[in-house]
């Protein structure tokens, strides 16, 4: 268990608009009472670093002053998300190539390790997979496998997103779930 730096006012609005007072997501849940956070893969969060600490505790205060709107069902790429392209080539490297790398030797990996984030099986490229990164906030992750071509990924945004949060913090929302997912296929294969 892990304190995160959210005051009481910021606590206060993710409760309602998470309707709980605790919140599960990404594998973590969180006290919506007193901010502690914790691992829900047995993790002691050791690895979480003060940066970590404040990175998280940013994106849910953030997230926290979100005005809840409909999903637009309509998928984009993190390019087409405001101001993304600026962005595109980091976020590639950072979120979209790692899931590449890692799943792309065994695409059904994927769709097993998003279901222990709560996440979904869809049926696009080899394996792909829609996990609620935060809420209303869902990305689609789509995996094709190494074959004659090296293994390639995509990541989509529902496009409703930019609406929750600026498209900074959708691109580190894109790395955590990333690493989340490689954590949890970690996790599976135990």
């Amino acid at each position: 268990m892990l304190k995160l730096a959210l005051d009481w006012e910021v606590l206060q609005k993710l409760r309602k608009l998470v309707g709980g007072l605790s919140y599960s997501f990404l594998g973590f849940t969180l006290d919506l009472k007193e901010g502690f956070v914790t691992d829900n893969f047995g993790q002691k969060l050791e690895y979480f670093t003060e940066g970590h600490i404040h990175i998280l505790s940013t994106l849910l205060t953030h997230y926290s002053e979100a005005n809840l709107v409909p999903l637009s069902g309509k998928q984009v790429k993190f390019r087409d998300l405001p101001g993304g392209y600026a962005y595109e080539a980091a976020f590639t490297k950072r979120a979209v190539q790692p899931i590449a790398d890692v799943f792309g030797t065994n695409p059904q990996e994927l769709p097993n390790a998003a279901a222990l984030l709560g996440g979904r099986t869809l049926a696009h490229g080899d394996a792909s997979a829609e996990i609620n990164a935060l809420k209303d906030i869902p990305l689609t992750y789509i995996v094709w496998a190494k074959d004659e071509y090296p293994a390639s990924a995509s990541i989509l945004y529902d496009e409703s997103a930019s609406r929750y949060l600026p498209t900074e913090d959708l691109a580190v929302l894109g790395e955590i779930t990333s690493a989340r997912l490689i954590e949890a296929k970690k996790c599976a294969l135990i």
